[in-house]
């Protein structure tokens, strides 16, 4: 890579943004088909999601510590080293998948109780969590192999595994969930379903996806071991993966304190919101960051800072155009948005509402985005923690403060999440500006 020019950031960018919209888009696959079911099921899944990505930390951990090393490896031309820290990743990715199964099937009851679940609406949520839990092996590797590949500049690849695996799970959930579904006779499974067809949609994706990745780069079994390329590995994974777990748990605390008490149209409501309308608009964002990543990592493996900055001001008008894009369609369409996701009118209410609040700082959340993927591909991740993690805390007592005794109601709750958006935003902009990640050396 001796020069970048803007159409070498779009060829990478547009099919590592697909690949992150298909990747969460299973999100949205389940919450509009349990519609069908009860509002209790819809807000059960619309809870579940914060649950899960609490968990999925345990297999970002891996992925995200390997990411920087691995790009930094490619761009020096190391493919030992890279089949070392690959197999490291993966033995760690095994173990995490293991400690997942048990701990969330065991754990299913206690975890509902966590988020203020109760009723119908937790049961619904125990079941649909022991299903996913007890399947979760496929969806353990798809985040390890998705970094693999965009560390090394493929972003294709990891875009078509998850085409295959996103619409192997919209013919299989409604299969799965009700009795019958196109015309053909389903297995009625209800919420479990839902979960089931997920997993198993990304199992073919998912073995295909580490044999590509094998033939790629020669890994082989021997490789697949906890040798001391775990612990870099671990160093660079955990911030970001513990600021991940952090975002988890502080939606964890506002489902129980401010949340799930306004009723179960708020909790199906922010499901909808953050799976069919954030769920599409910040992989946006964050597919464009993942990319700058990529070229940030590599530009740096190779000696070239300057490449790793003119990445980072060749992403920033595009950036601007996603934002103000996401802006209008979530104040203009949020409603039809939420038409299709529910039948029920409160629940398409309130939903409605987070979209008309949340349009105020989708710009902002485009840049943060983008700032992010700067300082992670330089591998400045406890950088990317700390101008997070104190700043999601402060969502809990404000979206309290601002829902009930201020008597906002679920507005208050989205506006807290705005402010701090907004404070994030900017700390990562003054971060990035002052340009100490150019410099940053790995070890």
């Amino acid at each position: 890579m001796t020069e970048l020019t803007r159409t070498d950031l779009i060829r990478l960018a547009v099919p590592s943004v697909a690949l992150t919209v298909l990747t969460y888009a299973f999100r949205s696959v389940d919450q509009y088909w349990v519609q069908g079911l009860s509002t209790a099921a819809q807000a059960a899944v619309g809870a579940s999601v914060f649950v899960v990505i609490g968990f999925f930390t345990l297999f970002e951990l891996p992925a995200l510590g390997a990411a920087p090393l691995i790009a930094r490896a490619t761009g020096a031309g190391d493919e030992e080293r890279r089949r070392e820290l690959l197999g490291a990743a993966m033995a760690t990715t095994l173990i995490a998948a293991l400690v997942v199964a048990v701990v969330g099937v065991a754990g299913a009851e206690l975890f509902a109780r966590s988020i203020g679940l109760s009723g119908a609406t937790a049961r619904e949520f125990v079941t649909y969590w022991t299903a996913l839990c007890a399947t979760f092996l496929p969806y353990a590797f798809t985040p390890l192999i998705d970094s693999a590949f965009l560390s090394m500049g493929d972003s294709r690849r990891p875009m078509s595994l998850q085409v295959l695996s996103l619409g192997g799970n919209i013919l299989l959930t409604p299969l799965f969930i009700f009795d019958e579904a196109f015309g053909l006779p389903g297995l009625g499974w209800g919420i479990a379903g839902a979960a089931i067809a997920s997993n198993l949609s990304r199992a073919v994706a998912a073995g295909l996806g580490l044999w590509l990745l094998a033939a790629r780069t020669g890994l082989t079994v021997k490789h697949v071991r906890l040798g001391p390329a775990v612990a870099p590995i671990l160093r660079l994974g955990a911030p970001l993966a513990l600021g991940t777990l952090f975002y988890a748990a502080v939606y964890w605390l506002m489902l129980r304190t401010s949340i799930s008490p306004l009723g179960p149209a708020v909790n199906a409501a922010l499901g909808i919101g953050f799976s069919a309308l954030e769920g599409v608009t910040w992989p946006t964002f964050h597919g464009l960051s993942i990319a700058v990543a990529s070229i940030v990592g590599r530009s740096l493996g190779a000696g070239r800072p300057d490449l790793a900055e003119r990445a980072l001001k060749l992403a920033s008008p595009i950036t601007a155009g996603l934002g103000v894009t996401a802006a209008v369609v979530f104040w203009l369409g949020g409603e039809r948005i939420a038409a299709a996701f529910s039948l029920d009118p409160e629940v398409r209410y309130e939903a409605t509402l987070y979209a008309t609040a949340l349009a105020f700082t989708q710009l902002f959340v485009a840049y943060e985005a983008l700032y992010e993927g700067a300082l992670s591909g330089a591998g400045a991740t406890r950088q990317v923690f700390w101008l997070s993690a104190p700043l999601n805390l402060l969502r809990v007592p404000l979206a309290w403060l601002f829902a009930f005794p201020l008597g906002l109601g679920s507005m208050g709750v989205w506006w807290a999440i705005n402010l701090t958006s907004v404070l994030k935003t900017l700390l990562k902009w003054w971060v990035v500006r002052r340009g100490d990640w150019r410099s940053l050396e790995l070890r």
